[in-house]
């Protein structure tokens, strides 16, 4: 954003456009809401990007975006004293990865190699009782080092969305704020600080920065002094862990 668009969006009163728009939900005061919140529907779409395939249009994913933006607006109660850029934020991830799975983008031979992929992380590190090196994962699934690394490369496609899901569905979007939600939010918080930890320091690293510091994966990339598509591999691996250890978490508790 130039220092002249920045400028004129500052001098934009967006109470005033808000107390207009809750007023009578006219159209013009919308729109404009709308254009104020435009960066944030593109932040949103710079991090989702983290794991897209080239033959994804970041232009239809933008737009996917911005009729989230203008659902968020509609259904905003400020009585609810909640932050709407965290509101809006919510939705239009939600918007743009319901879009990416109507595409169904995955083909569905590497879907299966991926549920497979996840099912001996889990199962392996389940049974070693600790994080399982390359040789290990790839002797469980009958191939090479470098078809591992191959086929991790590949799925990094598919990994941002789930892990996505889970954070910001189980730890923002539940419903209510009464004693008992309260509790399950935290639990879920300090369980996933669990899954975190466990991660060997690299992949926890790009975790963090990704989810909780909210950086975009050439930033990631630049701060780590790596490759973009060596911390896409990471990501994807530490996905892969972290979910494995949530899923026996739960089936523990069941």
């Amino acid at each position: 954003m130039g220092m002249d668009a920045l400028a004129e969006r500052e001098q934009v009163d967006i109470a005033s456009l808000w107390a207009s728009f809750l007023a009578d939900r006219n159209v013009p005061a919308r729109n404009a809401i709308a254009e104020y919140y435009l960066p944030l529907v593109k932040l949103v779409a710079g991090r989702i990007a983290i794991s897209l395939p080239a033959h994804v249009d970041r232009e239809d994913v933008l737009s996917s975006g911005f009729f989230g933006l203008l659902e968020a607006i509609e259904r905003y109660d400020p009585e609810r004293q909640n932050k709407f850029e965290t509101y809006a934020g919510v939705r239009v991830r939600g918007a743009m990865l319901d879009y990416l799975r109507s595409r169904d983008w995955v083909p569905v031979a590497l879907r299966q190699k991926i549920r497979r992929y996840e099912a001996k992380v889990a199962e392996l590190e389940g049974k070693l009782g600790r994080i399982a090196t390359d040789e290990e994962l790839a002797e469980e699934l009958s191939m090479t080092v470098v078809e591992l690394k191959q086929l991790e490369s590949q799925a990094s496609v598919a990994t941002v969305m789930p892990l996505d899901d889970m954070l910001q569905a189980d730890t923002i979007e539940m419903d209510g704020d009464g004693p008992s939600q309260q509790l399950e939010k935290k639990e879920i918080k300090e369980t996933l600080a669990a899954a975190i930890e466990r991660l060997p320091e690299k992949e926890k690293k790009v975790v963090a920065l990704y989810y909780y510091e909210e950086l975009t994966l050439k930033e990631i990339a630049s701060l780590m002094h790596l490759s973009e598509a060596r911390i896409s591999q990471l990501h994807t691996k530490a996905v892969f862990r972290m979910r494995g250890y949530l899923s026996r978490m739960k089936a523990s508790l069941l």
